[in-house]
């Protein structure tokens, strides 16, 4: 490996990027846990969704305001180091980053200081519509994001003029053929994301207290892991569902992407299912195969007939590396049925009625707490080392959409960022343990009387002094 301005540029928007990812994976799925929370709390008037709702809207702040540092980097690194690609693709890239912006950025700017602010200022039901349309601008930020990317992946509705893309039909281009099922999974896999951190950190909540201990102390703890698993019961089937879809989706679009995923050398019928191998792409084939017999040719075809495309069918130049994209995808999915077997044991748990005081269970939860964004990581290194050596797949070649730049002044800004990015995310790394640490306030049942303190400020932490606030709802009575 050369470490030469282009491998440089590489490895510093993949370091970037793997960064950014982590937090709107978690902010996604968290806003819409908040309007779910906030719902609860008007439709029933119990105190304890409130409480709920202002101890992860602080993780929803600090986790949105580290995500928004993260991006803006990396646009500035379209123009600096991939100044070809930005020229080739510019016009149809450039629009639908525009959308996201306008329509999805400000719509979340506009609505969070309500969101984060809001409480005892304005009414319950413009505070639930904030919260709202925070959590939509989410889901739109991430579908023109997505549309973008998979335009990349499988580009549509365009002409090439003088070397460079020009936009033709924007419904095609936005409406790619990857796009519909790339967003499902994507924000399927953030929702998860986000159940599997609030079950995990609910469940180490839990741990930290005797399971008899006050009810006051537990009930958000159980109330959080119930939600987070009741729904990952439901979702997690899906989403295995939808990832089989997008599978049958890379075969028909990005058949060379498809064989490395499978380490998959000569195109073949009846391809055995292989759960480990080493890859060798000098020899072009594979050591110490673990297989099972024609079950790959069935899942990927469902057809036990099924003939899956080979690394062969294409010259050696126009090949991803095959080992990380051959295990990231293993431990994706690896990482998928752990949560499927997470989810079960949760179900029948809480058929038994043990859910909240089995501690090995608690103790896998928390251990599956980062699970979410290790299968996110892990799917987007199998979509985009995949795709190489394309970064517009077909049409330019990730060597000719680097900038002109001395191997110099990128390996400087790659060392300027790791130590920036270290100061930055290791401060608030530390915040958001610290409010972990804390947990929800314990919510006091008796009717009519005051429900505790509450902050000083919105992101108060214990250490920092309290005092009581106005517009206290009491619980009804039991």
């Amino acid at each position: 490996m050369t470490l030469d301005a282009l491998m440089l540029s590489r490895i510093q928007f993949g370091f970037t990027i793997a960064f950014h990812i982590i937090f709107p994976a978690f902010t996604i799925g968290l806003a819409s846990w908040l309007a779910r929370l906030e719902f609860e709390w008007l439709r029933t008037g119990n105190y304890l969704y409130k409480n709920l709702y202002k101890f992860w809207v602080k993780i929803f702040a600090v986790s949105f305001g580290l995500g928004v540092v993260s991006g803006i980097v990396m646009s500035y690194q379209l123009g600096t180091n991939w100044s070809r690609y930005s020229e080739f693709g510019g016009n149809v890239l450039g629009p639908l980053i525009a959308y996201e912006v306008i329509t999805a950025f400000c719509l979340e700017a506009g609505f969070l200081g309500i969101m984060l602010f809001g409480w005892d200022k304005v009414g319950d039901r413009l505070h639930f519509l904030s919260t709202c349309l925070v959590a939509l601008g989410t889901l739109i930020s991430a579908f023109w994001i997505l549309s973008a990317n998979s335009w990349m992946q499988t580009p549509a509705g365009f002409r090439i003029e003088n070397g460079i893309a020009l936009p033709v039909d924007w419904w095609q281009i936005i409406f790619n053929p990857s796009f519909p099922i790339r967003y499902a999974h994507m924000v399927l896999g953030c929702f998860l994301t986000t159940a599997f951190a609030v079950g995990g950190m609910s469940a180490w909540m839990l741990l930290r207290h005797p399971h008899d201990a006050p009810e006051a102390k537990l009930a958000g703890a159980r109330t959080s892991l119930s939600m987070a698993m009741w729904f990952a019961v439901v979702m997690v089937p899906v989403q295995i569902f939808i990832g089989d879809a997008h599978g049958l989706g890379v075969l028909k679009h990005q058949p060379t992407k498809l064989a490395a995923i499978e380490a998959n050398w000569e195109r073949t019928a009846n391809m055995p299912l292989l759960l480990f191998a080493i890859p060798d792409e000098k020899a072009e084939k594979n050591h110490y195969e673990i297989g099972i017999p024609k079950l790959g040719s069935f899942v990927l075809t469902h057809s036990f007939d099924g003939v899956v495309p080979g690394l062969k069918d294409v010259p050696p130049d126009q090949r991803p590396p095959v080992w990380p994209v051959f295990f990231s995808f293993r431990i994706m999915v690896g990482i998928g049925f752990l949560m499927l077997g997470l989810s079960l044991w949760s179900l029948y748990l809480r058929w038994r009625g043990t859910l909240f005081t089995n501690r090995p269970f608690l103790y896998a939860a928390m251990l599956m707490t980062p699970s979410g964004f290790g299968a996110v990581l892990f799917g987007w290194f199998v979509a985009e080392i995949g795709r190489q050596p394309w970064v517009i797949y077909g049409l330019l070649r990730t060597a000719d959409a680097v900038s002109p730049v001395a191997a110099e002044a990128v390996a400087t800004s790659l060392v300027t960022f790791m130590v920036v990015y270290a100061f930055i995310f290791g401060f608030g790394s530390y915040y958001l343990a610290k409010l972990l640490r804390r947990g929800p306030d314990p919510v006091e049942t008796m009717p009519g009387e005051e429900l505790g303190k509450m902050p000083k400020r919105p992101f108060s932490v214990p250490s920092e002094s309290l005092e009581g606030g106005p517009g206290r709802r009491a619980l009804p009575a039991e």
